[in-house]
């Protein structure tokens, strides 16, 4: 098969698009004909190297991504060939105490494929049984390749660890990027007034386009105090904040007494000032939140298959143009999703 790999970490320039043995399905594996993958900021990450993860190399890239059952192992019981499925990434071991007490992304083994293990941004693929969600017919497999790693972490952040109710005031930052816009539209949804940040005009307006109420240009303004104008001072009931250094101090400037912070990671940096006199003073609750547990994915996936939530896609690319699909993340361009499929398949 052909496969996007790369040898060492680096820039941009150790991605290859080229042939790859063909992955063979353990005893409870799947393997997959992939129609369909989209790109993450962790595909950056896990190409520049992390410290504490060490990949076996060369390492195929790739969290997300969508396809048709080919074989499955003999303990596979949930799929056989020529069913739709797309991956959730989020690897547990089903037997540590959070496991067993359905907490998945709580697992004292958690990992992702993609970032901790080889991933799926190849012809084949080759994924545990208990990664794999049903693709009803009729979903694009743009929409089923692109939907799951964002989605189920906007709405675990928003749902189970802020634990969201109608009418709240909800900000999110960098609502141009994949958690963004899926969390825009989750409180959106939710019943929520949500409060969204971007840097341009046509990234503010898709940005409206998916729920939000209010947007602000983080280039021109102080966000903080728009928030403080925007609700007369009081601030909102809750930040999505994943971008980290860069804004964390005027996260905590514009949340409400007893707000809620909730991050999923932090794409500037994972050291900012704690603010505990902030945090203290007004009562504040910093979560952290890691992809879902499998029934809040299905839960989310449910509502993107029948059309209620939308991953907006910015541009569908073949695997051997995956080098431009990480430069259009790294220098955020456009609003939503990057695209890629198998040249096979383009």
């Amino acid at each position: 098969m052909k496969a996007v790999q790369f040898g060492d970490h680096g820039d941009r320039d150790v991605i290859e698009y080229g042939e790859f043995p063909d992955p063979e399905p353990d005893r409870g594996e799947v393997l997959i004909d992939v129609k369909a993958g989209a790109l993450n900021h962790l595909d950056i990450w896990t190409r520049r190297g992390m410290p504490g993860i060490d990949l076996e190399m060369p390492h195929i890239p790739g969290s997300d991504a969508a396809g048709v059952v080919e074989t499955v192992g003999e303990d596979v019981t949930r799929f056989e060939p020529d069913d739709r499925v797309a991956v959730s990434a989020g690897v547990a071991c089903g037997n540590c105490e959070f496991c067993r007490d359905g907490e998945e992304s709580q697992c004292v083994s958690f990992h992702i494929i993609g970032e901790h293990v080889r991933g799926v941004h190849a012809e084949k693929a080759v994924v545990p049984e208990a990664n794999l969600v049903p693709v009803p017919d009729g979903v694009d497999w743009e929409v089923a390749g692109s939907a799951s790693l964002v989605f189920q972490t906007a709405w675990r952040m928003l749902h189970t660890r802020a634990e969201i109710e109608a009418g709240e005031k909800v900000l999110v930052l960098g609502a141009s990027g994949g958690v963004g816009h899926a969390a825009v539209q989750i409180a959106d949804h939710a019943g929520c007034e949500v409060f969204a940040t971007a840097s341009t005009e046509e990234k503010l307006s898709h940005a409206e386009d998916c729920g939000a109420d209010h947007v602000i240009d983080y280039e021109t303004n102080d966000f903080a105090a728009e928030i403080n104008e925007l609700t007369g001072k009081r601030g909102v009931d809750v930040v999505v904040d994943h971008v980290g250094e860069a804004t964390y101090p005027d996260s905590l400037k514009s949340m409400a007494k007893g707000g809620r912070l909730v991050t999923c990671g932090a794409t500037t940096g994972g050291n900012p000032g704690a603010g505990l006199n902030r945090i203290f003073w007004n009562q504040l609750s910093v979560l952290g939140s890691t992809m879902a547990t499998p029934g809040e994915v299905d839960d989310v996936l449910e509502l993107v298959w029948d059309g209620t939530f939308e991953p907006r896609v910015r541009e569908v690319l073949p695997m051997s143009e995956a080098a431009r699909a990480h430069e259009m993340i790294e220098n955020r361009e456009g609003f939503g999703k990057v695209v890629v499929k198998p040249d096979s398949e383009f």
